[in-house]
């Protein structure tokens, strides 16, 4: 989400419109005065959907957000996930102007919803118009607040960063066929069954190699897995960069997203194909909204580690195969550049100021009508 945030901000800001960001932050190495991000809060980590949610909880932001609600007075403001606490539905109750709200996450089941629909849907009456990133994120709304409507905007990628053609990393170029894992290293990103997947892969292509880009609480358990195995010719990159993340994508011949649920997207399926990479995938709902197997993938069962493996052995052996599904994705690709995303987003605002401006009339009508009675 804060990368969706930061890149529609930057592609609305070239489209030379104003912009400004709310949002809670623990680092002090920023300027928080900026014209352009305001601080409201301190991020404390929530457990999540087998993830980690940072958000504020802090309720003593009324008074600040009005300040400048007030002073900056919006047309519109963008809510991403819009029924969180605190900040969004403090802003949310507070606005004045036309509110879009964009649902990001999508789970099997929600508490907070479940239990918390009374409370949430008089925030969720706030928003003019509404966005879900995937087909999931919306059915996961909907399970919830079946008459909210919501409209389909895909999360977008930046192609002006992610193409073929960056130098690649150059201790990993040479005659290995590289697989990349990029994602944080926890439960839910399913980095444990591409270890066993790979492990049945390597005797099947001695000449292979992993490459995992990424860090998190299990990075522990990883390391420790690969010593007890002695899986040879693994690559703990660790974090890397925005800037040269491209060089990995640009270092591999196969990437492979091993995820077990709780996707309701994949940008990093995207950034693989926007490089000509073919992607090896498990079928999860997130990631079946965007691939298209056998065009641009090939895709198995969540967990199935043998039939990750033996995905892998396909495309590892098969260089054409490789090549034909990395060209297809590098036209797909191109359909999710946040020129794309951001012209759709801007018709959402359109829509939302038109909207508010209805609900506006309608409201002045019925205050007049209650005048002529009294």
């Amino acid at each position: 989400m804060t990368d969706h945030v930061r890149h529609l901000a930057w592609q609305l800001r070239r489209l030379s419109h104003e912009v400004r960001v709310f949002a809670p932050s623990s680092r002090a190495d920023v300027d928080f005065d900026s014209a352009e991000f305001y601080r409201i809060g301190t991020p404390i980590s929530v457990p999540a959907n087998d993830s980690v949610a940072r958000i504020t909880l802090s309720f003593h932001l009324a008074d600040r957000v009005a300040a400048i609600i007030e002073r900056e007075r919006f047309d519109v403001l963008h809510f991403h996930e819009p029924l969180m606490p605190a900040l969004p539905i403090t802003m949310l109750r507070l606005s004045s102007a036309a509110n879009v709200g964009t649902f990001h996450a999508f789970a099997k089941s929600n508490i907070g919803y479940f239990y918390g629909r009374p409370l949430l849907e008089p925030y969720l009456a706030h928003l003019h118009r509404g966005i879900a990133v995937s087909e999931p994120a919306k059915a996961f709304v909907h399970r919830y607040f079946p008459e909210f409507p919501l409209e389909v905007i895909p999360n977008g990628i930046d192609t002006s960063l992610f193409h073929p053609g960056h130098a690649p990393i150059r201790h990993l170029r040479d005659d290995k066929v590289n697989i990349l894992f990029v994602g944080r290293l926890e439960k839910r990103k399913g980095l444990g069954y591409l270890l066993r997947g790979y492990e049945f892969m390597k005797p099947r292509v001695p000449n292979s190699r992993l490459i995992v880009v990424g860090d998190g609480p299990l990075r522990g358990s990883v390391e420790s897995y690969i010593s007890r195995h002695r899986l040879p010719d693994v690559v703990m990159a660790g974090y890397v960069p925005d800037s040269v993340l491209p060089r990995y994508y640009c270092s591999a011949d196969i990437f492979c997203a091993p995820a077990t649920g709780g996707e309701s997207f994949g940008i990093v399926l995207l950034e693989a194909m926007a490089t000509g990479l073919p992607v090896v995938a498990t079928e999860i709902d997130g990631y079946m909204s965007v691939l298209e197997p056998g065009r641009d993938s090939l895709t198995v069962n969540p967990k199935g580690w043998a039939e990750l493996g033996a995905a892998l052995v396909i495309l590892a052996r098969d260089g054409e195969l490789r090549k034909r599904m990395g060209a297809y994705g590098i036209e797909k690709a191109q359909r999710y550049s946040w020129e794309e995303v951001a012209g759709k987003v801007l018709k959402v605002y359109a829509d939302a100021r038109l909207a508010r401006a209805q609900r506006e009339a309608v409201g002045s009508r019925e205050v007049m009508n209650v005048h002529d009675a009294v």
